[in-house]
């Protein structure tokens, strides 16, 4: 029987300016940083979490949806807040790029849209209380 996830990729063209951005921007930790047979195996992963999410070095625009920029699609990781709209002013501070220029409302709580350098979407989400 499956029993937890354990990674998620996102794939980049820049290992360490992704790392910079996922840590420094998003606020992630770094978790393994390994430089394997198969190129450097790395990760980072939400304070507290068991999930991480690799960053693979990949040609640009690898594991992208198609038709990327013609309608709003979920990014490859979803990450989620108890307060999405100070978590935005903090990320936006830090120089975190977003697709919307704040929050929207959904029926299932609030979402926005944060960009890396190589253009993969992250979506940050706060979940509707009931």
């Amino acid at each position: 029987m499956l029993a937890n996830l354990m990674y998620a990729t996102v794939y980049v063209t820049d290992q360490d300016r992704a790392l910079e951005f996922y840590t420094e921007g998003l606020g992630l930790e770094k978790r393994v940083d390994f430089p394997g047979p198969d190129g450097r195996f790395l990760t980072v992963g939400v304070p507290g979490s068991p999930v991480q999410i690799i960053l693979w070095s990949h040609a640009a625009a690898a594991g992208q949806p198609r038709g990327m920029g013609q309608a709003v699609a979920p990014g490859p990781v979803i990450l989620e807040t108890d307060d999405l709209r100070k978590e935005f002013e903090i990320l936006r501070r830090r120089g975190v790029a977003f697709v919307e220029p704040e929050p929207v409302d959904y029926p299932f709580g609030v979402r926005v849209e944060a960009v890396d350098p190589d253009g993969n979407r992250i979506s940050l989400r706060q979940q509707r209380k009931p």
